[in-house]
């Protein structure tokens, strides 16, 4: 399991994006963060063109499964659908990797028993 944000393991850091010129405030092979497929596809696209490191806010599965055929490096999902979208990933033998928002370590356990990829927490994000 990947941790990310966390003050013992040192991490990448992923930048909120919601334009192209939030794209060029970032440091050279940054992580985006997009919230919503439908919104950002068009630069999710130029990002993916261009071979940037993309992350991915998503809905439900039906995203999971295009973010995955996008070749999205990471998804995000909820806690209380992630054991679903783990279940597809695997079963399609996903590329994406699925990780969890979190805020504190004793929700890392249950996340771990249901496989999720990684987690994150706050810090990791940069705004």
């Amino acid at each position: 399991m990947k941790i990310f944000g966390h003050k013992w393991i040192a991490s990448e850091t992923f930048y909120k994006i919601n334009t192209l010129e939030d794209i060029q405030q970032t440091p050279p092979n940054a992580i985006l963060l997009f919230n919503s497929l439908k919104v950002d596809i068009e630069t999710i696209h130029y990002c993916l063109q261009n071979a940037l490191c993309v992350a991915l806010e998503i809905e439900d599965i039906t995203e999971a499964i295009f973010a995955n055929a996008l070749g999205i490096k990471y998804i995000f999902t909820e806690p209380h659908k992630a054991k679903e979208i783990m279940s597809i990933a695997q079963h399609y033998l996903f590329d994406t990797q699925i990780l969890v928002k979190i805020i504190s370590l004793e929700e890392i356990e249950s996340l771990a028993k249901i496989g999720v990829d990684g987690v994150v927490f706050s810090e990791a994000i940069k705004h």
